[in-house]
Parts: C-alpha cells; structure tokens; sequence
C-alpha cells in the first residue's frame, strides 16, 4: 500500500508500507507506482504512529454499554432514583449501575435508599472501580448479609464485581469485539489489559473468533503468577501476532475517590480513625517477594500506587529488589520521589483524564497538596518515561481524551486546574505511541483530518481520526 501525500511533520511524502512494516518514506510525487490501485491520497492529512492505551479493564470496558451509567448523580438518593426508574420487570439479575463517585456527595451510600428502589438485587460500582454498593438483596445473594450501609470496599468489591462480570463468552466476547473496532475508529492499534482474569485464555479466544483489530499486552494477577510462570511465559513474549505477554499487576493501595489511597496525611473527615490515611495492601516485604520471584521469570512488574505513601513504598520496593519497573497510577507523589522514577528505572504509567474527572475531590482530600497531584510534567521534567491509558471504564478508551487531559489539564470551559503540571503535545502522542513513522518500523498508523500539533482544545479531543492500520490493515476508515 502506497499513503500518498500525507503530512508528516513539515512534510509531504509518500509512505509506502508492505509486510507490515514502513518499507519507504519519499517527498511526495516521488514513488513512480503512486497510481497504483493499493495507493490512497491522503490529501495532506497527518499521518502519525498507531495510538496505545497503557491501561484498561477490557471487559468491565465492553460491559459498560449493557449497564445503567450514573456517573453524573449528584447523591445517593438521586442515583437510588435513577435505578429505580431504569428497572423493569424481567430484568437481570442483579441490576448493575456503574460509574457513582460518592466523595463529594452531601449524603452516604445507604441501604435504605437501594431497598427502596427494588427489592430485586441491585449492585452499583463505583466510577473508580474500588467499591460496590448494594442493596439487601444483592448482600444476601454475595455473602453479605447484615452489612450495615452495602457499601463494600477494595478485595470485598473486587470479589462482587468478579462475580457480576462474569456472563457468557459468546455475549462478553461480541460486546469486546464491539468495543476494539469502536477503538479502533479513534486510532487505537493496542491496549495493555488489567482485567482482573486469566487474560491469556480470554484474548486467545477472542482472536481465533475474529477480533483482530487490536494489539494486546495482557498483563496478570498475583494469582496467577505461578501459571504463568510454569508456561514459560515472560514480558515481551509473542503469543501470536497481536497478543503479548505483559506484566504482574500488584495493587498495594487502593483509591481517592473511596478514600483508600495510601497517603502520608490524613483524609479530612477520617482523622483517628482506623484507615484515615488510607490502605496498604501489599506489606513492603511481600512486594519486594514477589517483584524478586517475578524478576526471576523474566516477569516486570507493574505496581498499583495511587497515595503519596504507596508511592514510596512502591520505589523503595523497586530499589530494594534492584529492578525496575512500572508504577501504574502514581496520582500523588512526594516531591523527594519524583527523581526516583528516573533513577531507578521505573515507568509512570499515567491517566491524565483522571485528573480532569477528579480535580475537585482532590481539592478536598489532597488539600494543599495538589501541586504535586497528577504530576505529568514533574515526572517528566524529573526524567521519568511517561505512558498513558484511561484506565478504562474509569474513563473513557479514547487517546484523544487523555492527550487533551494532558495537555489542557480541563474540560467544559472550566479554568485548567494545575496547567504548570501539563505537557505539550508531541510528548503526550509520545507517551500514547510505541512506535514511530520511520522506515522498518511496524505500520501501526493514524491518520486524522486535523494536525494535532496546531489543534485547538476541542479539536483535540474531538480528534477526527480519517483511517487506522494496523501492521498495514485498514482497521477503521472514514476516508
């Protein structure tokens, strides 16, 4: 296939690509098979490397559509409203809700108000995935029975949430397929997948069946850290053509919007309460264990660390194991651990629509210590590699929104929150990408109407995206 015209920095030239891979970049007009049939006129649309998503949840992601999405209620009663409206006779059983983000809310996930919408099993995940909140009869079905307000936290949620996603292959698998060719009409070419699952099963399966619009990294669970082990498996590896072996995903703290994140001060409104600086979840020993016998498969490891607290624990983890590695989250960091990144070695591996979404809560539970909140050009500045997902459905599964994220630090209008704390665009295409348009690079390309170096922020994330190949497949064209 010849990409004819298409803009590549301040150039134009023709891309010529083949065996999945860049064969030759020439100044337009050059290439004297340009009237081939396999040749497409991009009309001086820019042309850059296939866009990464570093962090998703894939099938919670592709659930989201069959499911109630509350994330906009303003309490717990107007959501207990929403979901009592939104049921019907026949429904399934339990009602899901997602997306409530309580800590900002002038009333608490409550019992009364979930019984009150149905006596039917109702179960409501929180936006940041790290609670549930059920009513009596969901308590009964998942062992919960006489819990006094159904709002369930950290493992407890995790557990009910293993459960409610879990529906048959062939549904699960359309609904995924759907969401990769959805992903694929806003330039995506891969995904790194936290399912909280034996990935390797599900995106074998998924593939053999069709969905091959998507590269995947899959990542595991301590759980699971054996069997990968005993298969030989290690990062990097290549399954197949488009699934790859990725890290060990450990949380060690849990959230801010739950209020589990694990900081070094208290969360105002918690103070000598059990918890009030939030969660450690892995002790500082057991994660340099398993980051060791990790290591020692050839397994990365990528560590879950959201509070200024886990953070640390988290570097010194990696010091102590001498290795590096991957800190997934990193939302709120101590300004003595920012060269650390860098130092040791240790990717941060970033959402930065979260900072966008969560602006005001951390107003209220980081105060004062905002300034080193969602820190992307700190890191930056401090030498780290940056890499950036969503985090997907915590946010949505589009690059564009975490570019704009990145680079505008808002949304709607409102005042950018923190913009020394933003980077420029071509680093944020940088920390979305893993490949370049060069010759002997694979062809994993976006195309898109506007240049994204000279977009406006609106035109950024509503980025329209002309085409997508993949190893030099069309995925997606509009073209």
């Amino acid at each position: 296939m010849l990409l004819r015209n298409a803009r590549l920095g301040s150039r134009v030239v023709d891309v010529r690509v083949g065996r999945g891979v860049i064969i030759d970049i020439a100044e337009a007009g050059q290439d004297a098979s340009q009237d081939d049939d396999d040749s497409i006129d991009l009309a001086g649309r820019w042309l850059g490397p296939g866009l990464w998503d570093n962090h998703v949840h894939f099938s919670q992601w592709a659930l989201q559509a069959s499911r109630l999405d509350v994330a906009d209620a303003p309490s717990a009663a107007e959501t207990a409203r929403r979901i009592a409206a939104a049921m019907r006779p026949g429904a399934a059983n339990p009602f899901v809700a997602v997306g409530f983000r309580d800590a900002l809310w002038p009333d608490a996930p409550n019992l009364a108000d979930l019984d009150a919408a149905s006596p039917s099993p109702i179960v409501v995940v929180s936006g940041d995935l790290h609670s549930v909140w059920l009513n009596s009869a969901a308590l009964e079905q998942f062992g919960h029975r006489g819990h006094p307000t159904g709002l369930l936290r950290e493992e407890e949620a995790f557990r009910v949430t293993g459960l409610i996603d879990t529906v048959a292959n062939d549904l699960l698998d359309g609904w995924a397929d759907a969401a990769a060719r959805a992903a694929a009409t806003r330039g995506v070419v891969g995904i790194v997948d936290y399912e909280m699952g034996w990935n390797l099963d599900t995106w074998t399966r998924r593939q053999a069946a069709g969905t091959v619009s998507l590269r995947v990294e899959f990542g595991v669970y301590p759980e699971h850290l054996d069997r990968a082990i005993s298969l030989g498996l290690r990062s990097g590896d290549r399954v197949s053509e488009l699934l790859t072996m990725g890290n060990l995903k450990i949380l060690i703290d849990g959230s801010l919007n739950t209020r589990t994140a694990y900081c070094y001060d208290e969360f105002p409104g918690t103070e000598g309460t059990q918890g009030s600086r939030g969660l450690l979840t892995v002790a500082p020993d057991h994660l340099v264990a398993l980051l060791r016998i990790a290591a020692a498969a050839g397994i990365e490891s990528s560590v879950h660390a959201i509070g200024d607290h886990a953070n640390t624990v988290a570097l010194d983890a990696f010091a102590e194991a001498g290795i590096g590695g991957r800190i997934e989250h990193a939302q709120l960091v101590s300004d003595s651990d920012l060269p650390r990144f860098g130092q040791l070695g240790v990717v941060a591996s970033v959402q930065p629509d979260h900072a966008v979404d969560d602006r005001d809560v951390a107003d209220r539970y980081w105060a004062g210590r905002t300034g080193r909140a969602f820190p992307l050009q700190s890191l930056l500045a401090a030498g780290a590699t940056l890499l950036f997902g969503s985090d997907a459905p915590v946010s949505r599964l589009d690059p564009w929104v975490t570019i704009a994220a990145a680079v505008m630090r808002t949304r709607g209008g409102r005042a950018p929150w923190h913009p020394e704390q933003a980077v420029d665009v071509a680093h944020a295409i940088a920390a979305s990408s893993r490949t370049t348009v060069s010759v002997g690079q694979p062809a994993d390309l976006v195309i898109t109407d506007i240049d994204p170096l000279t977009a406006t922020p609106t035109e950024l994330r509503l980025m329209p995206v002309a085409a997508t190949l993949l190893a030099g497949q069309i995925t997606h064209t509009s073209l």
